[in-house]
């Protein structure tokens, strides 16, 4: 380390774990660490545990690379694979759920939580059970199982970072902020491929048309939720709960250039702005590093290329899934959690081109009425009333694709 760069020992020399390492977040969070060595040292960010679904191949290339302590594959079928190719390596190879949850609880100072939809979310809360650092991209955690995770936290006082750019830029600036002063906290959204579409041709969309985002890189089901507005109901779900703000001071702004990630308005007329290139490179490096900051090897932002930012509100009638996420976001309980395994299972089968585009925001829809009774209790207080909900849910919305289908 030479003398003109900052002395970032402490954060520097954590052991992470990458839940979800072969994902979108997962392989840029590994692209980050491989520039902190570049420029800090060899050393930096040892690794402790590396997981991954089913994609055996790009796992082993990256345990071969960074050499975590251990590598769970969650598809159990496949261990044989990652065994033959981990092997001399010296590097622990484990497999099936369980044994992503077990290295979730491993001695890493920080967990990136990575893995995408419910299927992350007893391994997220074993990391902040055992109150590591958690570097939380996984919103449906929080969507889902909100109440379980805030007593998770108050339990063992485990720091959360939101990685999501809207959600870690909220956090940045609510950080310094006096919360008592805010009137109003923005997230904007790109407006995704669709933002210009009438409803007829969306009708007719096709899963590689939402899937090609204009300005970000993510996983398949993240930007289809980018193409409907429901990604940006759920991190009004998760901002309620993540920053205990009221929904009537939480709002959403379209911004296709995707370069203001948040706005927090004060009630002395102030509006303070959090600004970045779209590259979610910028909130891992923050994650990594909090409360410091590190060099990134994320686009920097250029505004006089940019030349012009622009703002509108959304439009509710060709997004109906924004409008869901917010009456959930309203009536609160197991409202959130509903909505959650609906989409899911809606996006899945919209993918598996089994449904039409709109049909995601007509099987949610139908889901929520559908369960109305379920509607009427409070929001569930363990993991495993979460997952009997979510499985209920999940169930009946796979129905509803089912009779669409025929």
């Amino acid at each position: 380390m030479t003398e003109s760069l900052p002395d970032l020992s402490a954060v520097l020399g954590r052991h992470v774990t990458v839940l979800g390492s072969t994902g979108s977040i997962g392989a840029s969070t590994l692209d980050v660490i491989r520039h902190a060595r570049d420029i800090y040292g060899a050393d930096a960010f040892p690794i402790e545990a590396l997981t991954a679904q089913r994609n055996v191949a790009r796992l082993a290339e990256q345990a071969k690379e960074f050499h975590p302590r251990a590598a769970a594959i969650a598809d159990a079928s496949l261990a044989p694979a990652l065994k033959e190719a981990l092997a001399g390596t010296g590097i622990e190879v484990m497999a099936g759920q369980e044994a992503v949850r077990e290295m979730a609880s491993r001695p890493a100072e920080l967990v990136m939580a990575a893995i995408v939809g419910a299927a992350g979310l007893a391994p997220a809360l074993a990391a902040v059970e055992r109150g590591a650092v958690v570097a939380l991209a996984n919103k449906e955690c929080v969507v889902a199982a909100g109440e379980v995770l805030r007593r998770a936290l108050e339990r063992s006082h485990a720091a959360l970072i939101p990685v999501d750019s809207e959600h870690n830029a909220a956090f940045q600036l609510l950080e310094f902020g006096e919360t008592e002063a805010i009137e109003k906290v923005t997230l904007t959204a790109s407006g995704g491929p669709f933002h210009t579409w009438a409803l007829e041709r969306m009708a007719h969309a096709t899963p590689e048309e939402a899937t090609s985002h204009p300005n970000w890189r993510m996983g398949h089901k993240v930007s289809v939720d980018s193409a409907t507005l429901m990604n940006k109901g759920l991190e009004l779900i998760e901002a309620h709960i993540l920053f205990d703000l009221p929904p009537q001071k939480l709002d959403v702004l379209v911004h296709p250039q995707s370069v203001v990630h948040c706005l927090v308005s004060y009630a002395d007329g102030s509006v303070m702005a959090h600004m970045a290139a779209p590259d979610m490179r910028t909130p891992i490096a923050h994650a990594l590093a909090w409360p410091r900051r590190m060099s990134s090897p994320s686009r920097r932002l250029d505004l006089a290329h940019i030349a012009n930012l622009t703002f509108e509100r959304p439009d509710g009638v060709r997004f109906p899934c924004l409008a869901l996420a917010k009456a959930c976001l309203q009536a609160g309980g197991p409202a959130p959690t509903i909505l959650n395994a609906a989409n899911e299972i809606a996006v899945e089968h919209f993918l598996a081109r089994k449904i039409d585009f709109l049909g995601i925001a007509r099987t949610v829809e139908r889901t929520l009425d559908g369960l109305a009774r379920e509607m009427n209790g409070g929001a569930p207080a363990t993991l495993d009333g979460v997952l009997a909900l979510d499985d209920a849910a999940r169930k009946f919305a796979r129905g509803v694709c089912i009779a669409a289908a025929a």
